[in-house]
């Protein structure tokens, strides 16, 4: 079956198609979001994947939006993330480093009392945050305020945090990087009508939304090489109040252009709740027919539906998020068609290694 067959991505060898997708888990160490042990016990655990991606990772102070998610933008970081990337490589496996900033979805306590930054000055509606912190010390869930708008010297600062935290990333070891440009962040913020009403040289025509993506891209590619860079998008993705009429278009536009620049792949990061959209067949032959690297597929994939996008061309890839927090196995569960372990959903953010680590291998 495709799916367990060896793959060359690039200048990258993997073991398998299967990629281990990123997953928010908040484990860190504090203060300071630092990597740490148990994070690498986790990691290499997973390390039969061909590819895996880690959690999304703050590339500067004011880019969090979540508690307990790491960064990758001061010392101690690096050091933390060294200690993963080496005991994944120790077991065989790649591993990618994903770079966000989450730009609206956030909320002051992360911005030093200030508002979080945006494309727009428009609030998130019905979009809210994990917060723990002295007046919320179990953790609460509150709503993003209104953000203000950019200036043109926070989008070029942006820009070089992300080119700084890709080199940061390498010196830790990681095979290379993922610019998360979906799931209703920064880059994704950019790229939406609903969420960018600039006019200047960013919003407007789908050619200048896409400027902010291309230039991030552009600079991580000058720092680490383009064929160590992945870009992760969401066309149908809606939530944090994102429905744009126009960005199926505009993410047709980008990959066209990501395709020039030489980037390693485009993960796409599909609707993955009961009733979401199905993605329509002429999307994926369009994207397959603009784009000529590596893509990744992520989104309530099983055995069947990954082999069928494997063997229709559509992707050459398949992501898996959730299996793989109960099957560190997971590679060889599906190759064996053994039963998957269902996981816990209580410890899914923040704790320790219960409903972490402590999941056993099938063999």
């Amino acid at each position: 079956m495709k799916l367990f067959n060896s793959y060359q991505m690039g200048q990258h060898t993997l073991a398998n198609r299967i990629v281990m997708a990123p997953m928010t888990r908040s484990r860190t160490s504090q203060p300071g979001n630092l990597p740490n042990q148990m994070m690498a016990t986790y990691y290499a655990q997973r390390a039969s994947a061909g590819l895996i991606v880690t959690e999304a990772t703050q590339i500067s102070g004011d880019s969090q939006g979540y508690s307990f998610t790491p960064g990758i933008y001061t010392q101690a970081q690096i050091d933390g993330w060294c200690q993963v990337t080496d005991a994944v490589h120790s077991a065989g496996g790649k591993i990618f480093n994903q770079l966000w900033h989450v730009g609206r979805v956030s909320h002051p306590v992360f911005q030093g009392g200030e508002a979080p930054m945006a494309p727009s000055a428009i609030k998130p509606e019905g979009t809210q945050v994990w917060v723990v912190d002295e007046a919320h010390p179990e953790g609460q869930m509150l709503d993003c305020p209104t953000p203000r708008e950019m200036t043109q010297a926070d989008i070029d600062r942006v820009v070089k945090d992300f080119a700084l935290a890709a080199s940061n990333a390498v010196t830790a070891g990681f095979n290379g990087v993922e610019i998360h440009g979906g799931n209703g962040y920064l880059i994704d913020q950019f790229l939406r009508t609903n969420s960018n009403k600039r006019r200047d040289a960013y919003g407007g025509s789908g050619e200048k939304r896409i400027r902010f993506l291309l230039e991030v891209v552009a600079a991580v590619s000058e720092k680490v090489g383009a064929g160590r860079v992945g870009v992760r998008l969401a066309p149908f993705v809606t939530f944090k109040d994102m429905n744009c009429p126009e960005i199926v278009d505009t993410i047709l536009l980008a990959a066209d252009a990501l395709s020039k620049m030489g980037v390693a792949y485009i993960h796409l990061s599909e609707a993955d709740w009961d009733d979401a959209p199905q993605i329509p067949e002429s999307f994926r032959v369009q994207l397959r027919n603009l784009f000529d690297a590596t893509i990744i597929v992520a989104g309530r994939y099983d055995l069947a539906r990954a082999s069928e996008v494997l063997s229709k061309g559509y992707a050459d890839l398949v992501a898996f998020g959730r299996p793989f927090i109960a099957n560190p196995d997971l590679p060889y569960r599906l190759q064996q068609q053994l039963p998957l372990a269902s996981f816990d959903k209580g410890p899914l953010f923040g704790g320790g290694e219960a409903g972490y680590t402590d999941y056993p291998a099938a063999r």
